[in-house]
């Protein structure tokens, strides 16, 4: 692993546009898939209150897991692998379910303090990944806990994509096909970087 200082948000896309070459127009039909599968999905909160949320956090974590396991190994962006979210419904779902309302509760007290806790809250879905046997509170946890010390150098990654999605906004959000796989890679690097200082940390 790179020092400290060469690991920041150029570091992080970097690593995202080597993980997406010659994959690029792979990521753009699947997020185009995403897109419009989850689409529909949520138009059921119009039947439903709620129902659309619930049924579509285990496609948003399918989403997120497979640019993750993609970096690791090479997993192709399939149409199949946008559903592998449902496998896991009960666990997925509380916790995606959890993790929204916390970060709910903490805007309604100030906007300051909700995009802090969000932060924390980022690695959750990554976490329920990579341990089967954490739930709820427990995943959630996890991601705080390996967020500490870095919320700000993934604030600033976010901050960085300002640019391209000014240019999303210009493109009628069309160019949101290509800048959404970039900013998953990038977080999923992201993961894998404080994962791995997160591990170090606890084996000393």
């Amino acid at each position: 692993m790179n020092c400290q200082s060469e690991i920041n948000s150029a570091y992080f896309k970097r690593a995202a546009r080597e993980q997406l070459v010659n994959n690029w127009g792979n990521a753009a039909l699947f997020t185009l898939l995403y897109v419009i599968v989850t689409a529909v999905i949520s138009s059921l909160n119009n039947l439903i209150p709620l129902l659309g949320m619930v049924l579509v956090s285990p496609m948003v974590y399918s989403f997120y897991v497979a640019f993750l396991q993609n970096k690791r190994y090479g997993d192709e962006l399939s149409v199949e692998s946008l559903f592998d979210g449902y496998k896991d419904f009960q666990r997925i779902v509380f916790t995606s379910l959890l993790m929204y309302l916390y970060t709910f509760l903490w805007m309604l007290l100030l906007i300051v303090p909700g995009v802090i806790k969000g932060i924390s809250y980022s690695q959750t879905l990554y976490v329920l990944k990579d341990n089967p046997e954490l739930t709820t509170n427990a995943a959630i946890e996890r991601s705080m806990a390996m967020m500490e010390g870095y919320k700000m150098k993934y604030f600033i990654l976010q901050l960085s994509f300002i640019g391209w999605i000014l240019l999303v906004i210009l493109t009628c959000g069309i160019l949101s096909l290509w800048i959404t796989p970039y900013m998953s890679a990038a977080n999923a690097n992201f993961y894998e970087y404080v994962k791995e200082e997160y591990n170090k940390k606890n084996t000393l």
